[in-house]
């Protein structure tokens, strides 16, 4: 089972826009939910994204943001 953080951290790579690498997510802490500016920093440590506030996909991250987006694609699909 997901644990809520592991949650946070896989909604946040999925706000990525993969047709766009030169596009990246700021998290505005002092605004922001804290389990997402938590979940930026674990990917930051993790090296998935370049700046514990978000910054832009490492080469891991986009593997990590392309893995999640296409889970979500095949969960979400009409099964008919």
């Amino acid at each position: 089972m997901l644990t809520p953080d592991e949650i946070a951290e896989i909604n946040l790579l999925c706000q990525f826009n993969l047709a766009n690498s030169k596009e990246g997510l700021k998290i505005h802490q002092h605004d922001a939910d804290p389990a997402t500016v938590a979940a930026a920093e674990r990917l930051f440590r993790q090296g998935l994204v370049t700046q514990q506030d978000g910054g832009y996909l490492t080469s891991l991250g986009l593997d990590a943001a392309e893995h999640s987006q296409a889970l979500l694609t095949i969960l979400r699909a009409d099964p008919a």
